[in-house]
Formats: structure tokens, C-alpha cells, sequence
């Protein structure tokens, strides 16, 4: 990676004066993907220092700190396009790696809570393949430019300055040598387990506001070959419907690079799959409708099957933070993570990345207050995606957090309403796409016209099987010649 620790040493030199636009730098701790697009966010502004504590791989493979990564992940079209704005010709590149660009809801056999969604023609997509593919084409474009180092193996121990103004970072190399890289600004984008807030309360930065909601989620994923002929199948997903009484449990195959299906479970409290191989299967049967189940059960499996249970939706309100210090941004899930069902977390991350690089452009990268239109900016796609999750997650049985008051049970009754016309009425499901794959705001769900067809209620009757098409039914049937489900 373009001699990465050795290079990067001279490039983050702390003998490099601090004050030119000539010599800006700046610090993006994490090397994931939210500290990839924070880099591509600042190149055009200054020399970048990528801070990462493990190595990292030179391709398509497992990352030590990332181990949700062997889930399925969905980028959004609203996230994929902020990533291209980033990164231009990113999309292409994914594409020619193995990627699909899945059209929905054309690509997309779904029963949302209220019913099996209609394949329209296009109205969004989504980029579909490994996280591991994912990351390594973004990691192989960043760290070709010229102004992009990472530190790998390096081990950040505080930030420099005071309650004031971040000044830079105090590292450990990987010879155990400490030293101090200073930069005009400091990018947290470490994820889930960010140390922010113990670093802020070490310069005596007051604590910021936290919320959170736990549904007791947990989720389990497994790898199988794809049948013959299927190198076009959509991705199916069976989704929970909270508001029965009974635990949210999902199913999910998405189409990976190499003629593979990804297939990943979830259950909410008291209904969690396991990591057990002879379960995966009666699980996936045993959700609101059986048809993962069906199509995995003469699949061949490549992997194990892999648990994880760290889901909780956090979310840490640094936009409310009083005297915010300058020179610090906090950014993707080390600002707020969520029910990863929903697959908001990179979209959110880019958008944010977006936000990171619009503010730097209009007021430069040293301005009074940047730090706090940014951090105020990145909450925006935050937002969004936070009320989508815990505005579900929080009516599943023993869920842990606040519970919705009488506007929000109106509001949630609404968008069950929603969902359902959606069923039915192409302009619904337009809205609702648009907002789940982050490419609209909430509030266009509320839009004269959006409400006046919910309140119609679909156009066409639901759909009682899933909606395969005929060349999918005959790709997928069983050796007995009778067809799948639907």
C-alpha cells in the first residue's frame, strides 16, 4: 500500500510547519471505510495521515477490526452515489470486482412488514458484494493518492491540545516508539469502538448527551454457493412485523461476488438464531414466511455459520456539545450505530464524509466553528437513519430504552399505513425507498400527495406468494420438477 508506514512517517512529520494551505494536514484515525471517505473528503485540502491499530489487508479479505463484515451489508444508493461523488469511477470499479448493481425494487423479492413489495421498474439500487470487496477497492483507490499515508499497526493513545483546540494525536508505532502528529484537524472515524468520549473528558470537554435502544438483536450469516443460473436472482429478505407481539426475525440472501449467497439471519430478544449449522436452516424456515429456508436447503454451504450480538443502537448527541473544541470532527459509527438489519451504517458514513468535505471547501480547513458546522452537518443522515431503526427496534417484546410516546404511536401507525400502500401504489413505494436508502429526507414521507395515497390505501391487491419471476421459478426448481414457493 504505496510503502504505507514507512512513507506515511516522513508525511506526518511533526517538524512540518502547521499554517500554510500549502502545509494543512490533517489526522483521520480508523482505516475502515469511514476513515477511508473521510480522507478522500480532505485530500483536495491537505496532507492526510490515516492512523489504523491493526494491518490491514492488501485485498478482498478479512479485516481483524472488522468482524461484522462477514454479515450482508447493504450500500444504499444514497450512500453509494455520496461515495462516488468522493471517490469518482468507485462504482465501476466495484462492478468489475465482482459487484452487482441491484435495481429496486426490480432486484428485490421483499415481504416488508406488511406484505411482499411489487418489482417496479427502477426507483433506487443498491451496490451488492462483500464487505470485504467493498472496503478493498476503496482502501486500493486511496491509498494511490499522493496526499493519502496510513499509519498501520499504530495505536493512538490521546489527542493533543485542550478543551479549546485539538491540535493533533499522540501515537504508539509499532516499534513502541510514542509520538505526537500534529494537524489543522483531527477526524474521528474509529466506529463502534471510538474512545471519543474519554478522549474529549481528558482535554475537559463536557461529556456529550448518549440514547440508546436494544432490541437484544442477534445475527448469524453463513456462505453458500449459488445454484446454476442464478448469476441475476434479487436479493430476497423476509422482515419482521413489529408490531406483533412475538420477537423480529428476519431472513436475507444477497448475492455476492464469485457465485455466492450470503445468507444472514435475525431475531430480536427471544428469538435469536444461534451459531449452530443444523439450526441456520430450520431458522430461515421458521420466519414469517419459509422461502430462504427453501431456496438454501440443497445449497452447498462454504462457511460456517457466524454469530454475532453486539447490535445495539447507540447514538452520542456531540452536536449538543457546549464550547466544542475546534480542530476535532467525529464521524460514521463512532457518532451512532444501528440495528445493522437496516444497512444505514456506510450510507450514513459517506454522506457524512459529504458533509466533511462541502464545509472544508467553503470555509477552509482552519475556520473558526468548522468543527461544529461539521459535527451539526454529519447529524443530519444521522438522524434519518436513527429513527428508522429505533422507531421499529423499540416495539419489540423487552426491548431496552425509551418507550414512544402518544406522537410517536401516532407517527408509527402512519407509517404501518405507509408500508402497506406501498404494497400497491408505485408512488408510495418511490417515497419509501427514497427514504430508506437514504436518497430523500423523512419528512417526504409526509409530502401532500404521499399522504393523500396512504390514506387511500394501495391501488392493487396484496400479493400472496413471493414475487418470482417465471425464469426464476424455472432456475430454481427442485429435482423433482415441481417449482419454489411463489
Amino acid at each position: 500500500m504505496n510503502e504505507r508506514a514507512s512513507a506515511s512517517q516522513d508525511a506526518a512529520s511533526p517538524n512540518r510547519p502547521v499554517g500554510t494551505a500549502a502545509s494543512r494536514r490533517a489526522v483521520v484515525v480508523g482505516g475502515g471505510l469511514a476513515g477511508l471517505l473521510a480522507a478522500a473528503a480532505l485530500r483536495e485540502y491537505a496532507d492526510v495521515t490515516v492512523v489504523e491499530r491493526d494491518a490491514l489487508p492488501e485485498g478482498p479479505e478479512p479485516r481483524k477490526g472488522l468482524p461484522q463484515a462477514r454479515h450482508a451489508h447493504l450500500l444504499w444508493s444514497g450512500g453509494a452515489r455520496a461515495m462516488e461523488d468522493l471517490l469518482p469511477g468507485v462504482t465501476d470499479a466495484w462492478l468489475a470486482a465482482g459487484a452487482r448493481r441491484i435495481p429496486l425494487p426490480t432486484g428485490l423479492v421483499s415481504l416488508s412488514a406488511q406484505g411482499w413489495l411489487r418489482r417496479w421498474p427502477e426507483m433506487q439500487f443498491m451496490i451488492a458484494c462483500s464487505r470485504d470487496l467493498l472496503d478493498s477497492v476503496l482502501r486500493a483507490r486511496l491509498v494511490a493518492e499522493e496526499r493519502v499515508t496510513v499509519l498501520e499497526r499504530t495505536e493512538l493513545l490521546r489527542l493533543e491540545g485542550g478543551a479549546a483546540r485539538v491540535t493533533g494525536v499522540r501515537v504508539r508505532t509499532p516499534e513502541g516508539e510514542e509520538r505526537v502528529l500534529e494537524a489543522d484537524l483531527v477526524v474521528d472515524a474509529s466506529g463502534r469502538g471510538s474512545r471519543a468520549s474519554a478522549w474529549l473528558d481528558a482535554l475537559g470537554v463536557p461529556e456529550a448527551p448518549m440514547d440508546e435502544v436494544d432490541s437484544g438483536l442477534a445475527y448469524a450469516s453463513r456462505i453458500f454457493r449459488a445454484p446454476a443460473g442464478t448469476e441475476d436472482f434479487p436479493v430476497v429478505n423476509v422482515q419482521p412485523d413489529a408490531a406483533q407481539p412475538v420477537p423480529g426475525q428476519s431472513s436475507t440472501i444477497v448475492p455476492i461476488e464469485g457465485g455466492r449467497w450470503l445468507v444472514t439471519l435475525s431475531g430480536t430478544r427471544g428469538g435469536q438464531p444461534t451459531g449452530s449449522a443444523e439450526e441456520f436452516e430450520a431458522f430461515a424456515r421458521g420466519v414469517r414466511h419459509p422461502v430462504v429456508g427453501e431456496l438454501i436447503a440443497d445449497a452447498e454451504p462454504l462457511t460456517e455459520v457466524v454469530l454475532t450480538r453486539s447490535t445495539v443502537n447507540r447514538r452520542r448527541f456531540f452536536e449538543k456539545v457546549k464550547g466544542w473544541p475546534e480542530g476535532f470532527v467525529v464521524i460514521g459509527d463512532a457518532v451512532a450505530t444501528y440495528n445493522p438489519v437496516y444497512g444505514h451504517g456506510m450510507s450514513v458514513a459517506a454522506q457524512g464524509a459529504v458533509a466533511l468535505r462541502g464545509l472544508v471547501a467553503e470555509h477552509g480547513l482552519t475556520a473558526p466553528g468548522l468543527a461544529r458546522r461539521v459535527q451539526r452537518a454529519v447529524c443530519g443522515p444521522v438522524a434519518t437513519a436513527w429513527e428508522l431503526a429505533t422507531g421499529t427496534d423499540i416495539r419489540y417484546p423487552e426491548a431496552i430504552g425509551k418507550q414512544p410516546g402518544g406522537a410517536q404511536n401516532v407517527l408509527g401507525r402512519y407509517v404501518n399505513r405507509l408500508m402497506l400502500t406501498a404494497t400497491g401504489r408505485p408512488l408510495v413505494t418511490q417515497a419509501l425507498l427514497n427514504v430508506m436508502t437514504l436518497s430523500g429526507p423523512l419528512t417526504a414521507l409526509f409530502k401532500p400527495e404521499i399522504a393523500f395515497a396512504v390514506l387511500r390505501g394501495p391501488r392493487r391487491p396484496p400479493l400472496s406468494e413471493p414475487p418470482f419471476t417465471d425464469g426464476e421459478r424455472k432456475t430454481l426448481r427442485d429435482p423433482a420438477g415441481s417449482p419454489t414457493p411463489g
